[in-house]
């Protein structure tokens, strides 16, 4: 789950950045939807709802333009984590502790930070209501809600997470039952599943998939295990360059792929697991396992369904270059809660908030936004405790890979920066403000081709 991009060093991400600011063009017949405000008891230049990757980098972004004071950041959870490391703490490569820090050690200095959840946007009237029914008003608004997991709309959880034998790698709280039933697998089907809505991180479900193969052959109980992926899509990945080698793994690895397969109901106390085929409406196929990683049905947050801001599916509707609320011009998004047409990741997060913080700086001076997101993302995809695939593509599914290489092999240094350097980076880089994705590293590794 991993996604940023690459780097060695903090400095060298700092030295960067001149690299990600363009001109921008006069646009005088450009008027702010800023004239009304609601009776709010406050108000900040810029209000940013969500305290996750997106929010936290653009907070860091926008102190730096408007001062620290003007600036505030509506969180509710005490605890921020870096959550693409949790593929490899449901393989037992990494410790969860190592993965969250404290959302105050996260906030940037001097930003005001507001515990509590958002329940209402009214972006006619420039305001939002909070948990407790405080109203807080804002010039210019940053959503980065993130997603919402749905582990509810499969019939038998989530309080099948009671029993053994089933984890999953998207929540804190299931994680490490990941990892619990690898370890305790004896005999029979380790099933991973991908469900009928949109993820974050389209490719970790089968991370998982391919560190329990290698963990199975590593301690001699591979031929005792069927490893089967049921995914409710048509392929195994979005890009026919990935996914053609990811295709010789699966072959080469005698594991079984089923499409057009989603789970709708878990029986943990039998050990089955229920899936609809997507062909066929209606039919059924009850599966028994011995391990389970459900990966959970996804949707918008709470709050931005039927909001004046998102569109008819529930996501904020941005404009899918500057970023841009395509209604409301004071208003923009960041991450998984956008409708931007690419997967949703880190590092997805990481090259757009360099946009943003150009398209908000631009809407500011009344100019024109003129850089554009390319709809660039990326996705380690780990192969084995030593392996990983670097998946990097834009909006069109092209390949837009950062080195002269072909990323579609696996290599052992792309699993150490997915291991070790892209948190480092994540910490350091984005979360700071500093790192908004690898172009500039592309385009000095390509010799300006790319």
């Amino acid at each position: 789950m991993s996604n940023m991009g690459v780097m060695s060093t903090c400095f060298c991400v700092r030295s960067f950045v001149h690299l990600l600011r363009p001109g921008v063009q006069k646009m005088g017949y450009f008027q702010l939807h800023t004239a009304s405000s609601c009776a709010a008891k406050n108000h900040y230049e810029v209000l940013v709802l969500g305290g996750g990757s997106g929010g936290i980098t653009m907070s860091a972004r926008m102190k730096r333009e408007v001062g620290a004071e003007n600036v505030a950041v509506v969180e509710p959870h005490e605890k921020h984590y870096y959550q693409p490391m949790w593929t490899l703490v449901g393989a037992g490569a990494k410790q969860l502790a190592t993965s969250g820090r404290p959302t105050a050690s996260v906030i940037p200095s001097g930003v005001k930070w507001i515990k509590s959840s958002v329940t209402e946007l009214d972006p006619d009237k420039n305001c939002i209501r909070l948990a407790d029914d405080k109203k807080i008003s804002y010039k210019y608004l940053i959503i980065a809600l993130g997603l919402q997991l749905h582990y509810e709309k499969i019939k038998g959880l989530p309080e099948g997470f009671n029993y053994p034998k089933i984890g999953s790698n998207y929540s804190v709280h299931t994680v490490e039952k990941t990892w619990k039933a690898l370890q305790d697998f004896k005999e029979g089907n380790a099933i991973f599943t991908f469900p009928n809505t949109p993820v974050k991180c389209g490719g970790a479900p089968q991370k998982i998939m391919y560190l329990s193969e290698a963990y199975l052959r590593k301690t001699g109980k591979r031929s005792k295990a069927n490893i089967i992926f049921n995914t409710s899509l048509g392929s195994i990945f979005t890009v026919q360059k990935y996914t053609n080698r990811l295709l010789e793994i699966i072959k080469a690895r005698n594991i079984i792929v089923n499409y057009k397969r989603n789970l709708i109901e878990v029986r943990a106390d039998k050990q089955e697991a229920v899936f609809e085929n997507l062909d066929t409406p209606g039919v059924t196929e009850v599966y028994q396992y011995e391990m389970l990683h459900v990966t959970p049905p996804m949707g918008p947050p709470d709050v931005l369904m039927n909001s004046p801001v998102s569109d008819a599916a529930g996501w904020l509707d941005v404009d899918k270059e500057t970023l841009q609320h395509k209604k409301y011009p004071n208003v923009f998004g960041i991450g998984d809660c956008t409708n931007l047409p690419t997967s949703k990741t880190a590092a997805a997060i990481a090259a757009q908030s360099a946009v943003l913080d150009k398209t908000i700086s631009s809407v500011m001076k009344s100019q024109l936004p003129t850089k554009k997101y390319d709809g660039y993302t990326s996705c380690p995809i780990v192969t084995g405790y030593d392996r990983v695939i670097l998946a990097e593509f834009d909006y069109n599914s092209q390949p837009l890979e950062t080195f002269p290489i072909d990323q579609s092999k696996e290599r052992l240094l792309m699993y150490y920066m997915k291991a070790d350097l892209m948190p480092f980076l994540y910490w350091n880089g984005l979360l700071k403000g500093y790192w908004g994705g690898p172009a500039p590293i592309r385009k000095l590794l390509h010799l300006g081709l790319k």
